[in-house]
Formats: structure tokens, C-alpha cells, sequence
């Protein structure tokens, strides 16, 4: 081998990553490099313990996601399934003026070109639809202003907001029609998307369970982004997505339209000359009898 060809002695020390030769004779890579394809048969066992080393740190990272994405979705199960009477007969309620809309069509109010449906008004009609049922529903706009973490903005959505007894006071549920779409990401992993895939698409809920599945649904886009190596958008946020539902909002309550020809602004009172007695209008005279001779 070399140290044949060489006629010279030649020490060899193994490393895990590279091998130093010593020797009174200067080599070039290349016959390190041969040397060690020549001799890899002699490897010692430190170098394949650390080998192994490195496989099993990749196939517990692999491990640790899985059970990452097998936990969220248990979660989002357990959150979403678990739900109070008042919750379901909104549910109810909201999924049927929805699909009675769908019958009858949508009439836009706004006078807005938009494709598709608006928003504003499909929220109107459902919060009327809402009210006639005995609702107290409302429609909602929060805003908030830009920080260090999070961009500005505003968002608009649906709440009914219903007093159950005295001591417990009044119960916030809130509707979003688009809580699926809220969440979808263009470039997500198939276990992300499997995730949201499980969302409704339309959410009716109290604020402590939105709160609890913004939380699971935020966490899965860091890390579903942190496995695709790409920057998670500020609009991504947790706090950002907090804002939309649980910030301070400004509610406004839906009233029906009027009938067409009917107007809410006070009657004028009428009189027709045909009954008006002038008598009892004009002032009272005083009258001189005359004595006709």
C-alpha cells in the first residue's frame, strides 16, 4: 500500500471527520482521500458510533414532530367536539339563515361592485335573521393599532350576546363565517393542512373556546413554518389573530329595513276644508243687539 510505495514509515490517525497523515513526505489530498477509501475497512468504532449518533438524532426530530401534529389534532378535536346547548341552537339558528339567503339570494344594499358575495350585507341579513328568532345580535368591528409585533387592522364579524341568570350574567358567542379561510396559508405542509381541514367553516362559539383554538391553530403555523424554513407573517401572529375576535370592538345592532313608502318621521295633522269650522278658530266677537225701527 503507500507506506510501501513511499519506503518511508507512515502514521495514520484516525478522526470521526477527517484523517491526518504524518509523514516526511508532503501528499495532496487526493492521496489522503484514496488512502482512506483504501483503509475504511479499519474504521474505528468511535467513528461509527458517532455516525450512528447523528441517524438517531434525525429520527427523533422526526419523532418529536409527529407527535407534535398527532397532539394539535387531538386538541382541535377535544376543543371543537365539546360545546354548550347555547351554542348549538346558535348554531343552528345561524346555519339556517344561511342557507335560507342562499334560497332566496342575497340583495346587496351597499351598492358595491364586489364578485362573490358582501360580506357586509350577507352579516346583515344573518343578524336580522338572528333577531327575528330573539337574538341579540350585533355586528362587530374591531381595530387595532400597529406595534413592534404586529401590523394594524380591523375586522368585522357577527355576536349574539344572550343573559343566561343574574349570577352568571350575560354570555358572549361569536360568529365568524369565514373562520376556515382565516387560517389557510399558501404554502402550508400537508400536516398543517390537514389540521385546518378540520375547522368549520363557519365557527360558533364562546370566547374562551375561540381563544383556545386560536392558540392551537397559531402554534401549528410557527411550527409548520419552521419546518419549511420560511418567515411566519406578522398577520400570522397569535396576538394578531387575538385581535380580530377578542379585542375591543364597536357593536352595532342591525335594525330592519321599513316598508317601502313608510317613513319614521312624525305625522303631520291633516284637515280638509270640507269639515274645518271656522267658527272655532276665529276670535270671539263681541255683538251689539240693533233695534230695527
Amino acid at each position: 500500500m503507500a507506506q510501501a510505495m513511499a519506503g518511508k514509515p507512515l502514521i495514520i490517525r484516525w478522526d470521526c471527520d477527517k484523517i491526518i497523515r504524518f509523514s516526511d513526505k508532503p501528499t495532496s489530498f487526493a492521496d489522503d482521500f484514496l488512502g482512506f477509501l483504501e483503509e475504511q475497512d479499519e474504521t474505528p468504532e468511535n467513528c461509527i458510533d458517532s455516525i450512528d449518533y447523528i441517524e438517531d438524532d434525525n429520527s427523533s426530530s422526526v419523532e418529536e414532530n409527529r407527535k407534535f401534529w398527532e397532539t394539535q389534532n387531538q386538541l382541535l378535536q377535544a376543543t371543537l367536539y365539546r360545546t354548550a346547548s347555547l351554542e348549538t341552537t346558535i348554531r343552528q339558528a345561524t346555519k339556517a339563515a344561511v342557507k335560507e339567503i342562499k334560497l332566496v339570494g342575497l340583495h346587496c344594499r351597499c351598492q358595491k361592485a364586489a364578485a362573490g358575495e358582501c360580506r357586509n350585507c350577507l352579516q346583515r341579513e344573518i343578524s336580522l335573521r338572528l333577531q327575528a328568532e330573539g337574538y341579540n345580535s350585533a355586528i362587530c368591528r374591531s381595530k387595532w393599532k400597529s406595534s413592534q409585533e404586529i401590523p394594524s387592522g380591523e375586522h368585522t364579524y357577527l355576536e349574539v350576546m344572550e343573559k343566561l341568570s343574574s349570577k352568571k350574567g350575560e354570555v358572549r358567542v361569536i360568529i365568524e363565517l369565514n373562520f376556515r379561510g382565516e387560517f389557510e396559508m399558501a404554502r402550508a405542509s400537508e400536516e398543517y393542512n390537514q389540521l385546518i381541514n378540520r375547522l368549520p367553516e363557519i365557527f360558533v362559539g364562546k370566547e374562551e373556546r375561540l381563544k383556545a383554538l386560536i392558540k392551537i391553530l397559531c402554534s401549528a403555523g410557527k411550527k409548520c413554518m419552521k419546518e419549511k424554513k420560511m418567515h411566519l407573517g406578522p398577520w400570522r401572529k397569535h396576538k394578531y389573530m387575538q385581535s380580530k375576535w377578542l379585542g375591543t370592538c364597536e357593536r352595532t345592532t342591525v335594525l330592519a329595513p321599513l316598508p317601502v313608502g313608510f317613513s319614521d318621521r312624525p305625522a303631520k295633522p291633516k284637515a280638509s276644508m270640507l269639515t274645518y269650522d271656522l267658527l272655532e278658530t276665529l276670535p270671539v266677537l263681541q255683538r251689539t243687539a240693533v233695534k230695527v225701527l
